[in-house]
């Protein structure tokens, strides 16, 4: 109760927020570019990493990355994860020379406690389709047993009667991948999308190439600062 007055604000932020999400597709007539997106931390001296890459939605090579470090200036808070990590990986949008057609996050989009996690937060700030794929399931039942093993096989998850997110077999026999809207993308476009993302593994590419690019630079700059104290 305590931590609900405390961070009312940015509750009443999600409820504005939930509001105005587009459930539908409004997207382009062609998607050429697609984001994925990484936050990675360093608690040594509280910073985070936030960075984007974009891939060529044909070949899903990576044509561009951008990063933007920055003090981590907000704590940990379930259901309100993403005005801690927002902040990063818009400084880093800013950086980019190539604009995306649509964006695939690492996160849940409305398959949140409030309707708004950050895969949704940022499509709604950037004003850009925006898709979630999680790697584990927050909300919503669906039955293990029936979800068929093969690559593609879907289920639509469900909570308090609503349909929220898809776990999506991205590969054969192995674990599902939790597909939500975020925002401008209905959920059958969202499952299309990740699955074409996800040729080779179970993650989709945008979210490979963008944890290898966050945990790099991370490791660069701890040893950059590590070298600047000696």
């Amino acid at each position: 109760m305590e931590e609900e007055k405390q961070y009312k604000a940015y509750y009443d932020i999600q409820k504005e927020l939930r509001a105005r999400v587009i459930h539908s597709d409004v997207l382009p007539e062609k998607i050429n570019y697609i984001a994925g997106t990484d936050v990675a931390y360093n608690d040594e001296d509280n910073t985070m990493i936030g960075a984007a890459v974009i891939l060529d939605a044909e070949t899903l090579e990576v044509i561009e990355t951008a990063h933007h470090e920055m003090e981590t200036t907000f704590p940990y808070v379930p259901g309100l994860f993403s005005f801690r990590e927002i902040p990063a990986l818009l400084e880093a949008f800013k950086k980019l020379k190539t604009q995306p057609d649509l964006i695939v996050c690492d996160a849940q989009g409305i398959a949140h406690p409030h309707g708004v996690g950050m895969a949704t937060h940022l499509g709604l700030e950037l004003d850009i389709p925006t898709i979630g794929c999680a790697k584990k399931r927050l909300l919503g039942d669906y039955d293990k047993a029936v979800l068929p093993s093969q690559r593609g096989a879907s289920q639509t998850l469900l909570f308090e009667g609503k349909k929220i997110c898809a776990a999506l077999r991205t590969q054969d026999d192995i674990k599902p991948m939790f597909v939500s809207i975020g925002h401008k993308v209905s959920l059958e476009t969202a499952l299309i999308w990740v699955l074409k993302l996800c040729s080779q593994y179970r993650l989709p590419e945008t979210t490979r190439q963008a944890d290898q690019l966050v945990n790099r630079l991370r490791a660069d700059s701890i040893s950059k600062k590590t070298l600047e104290k000696e």
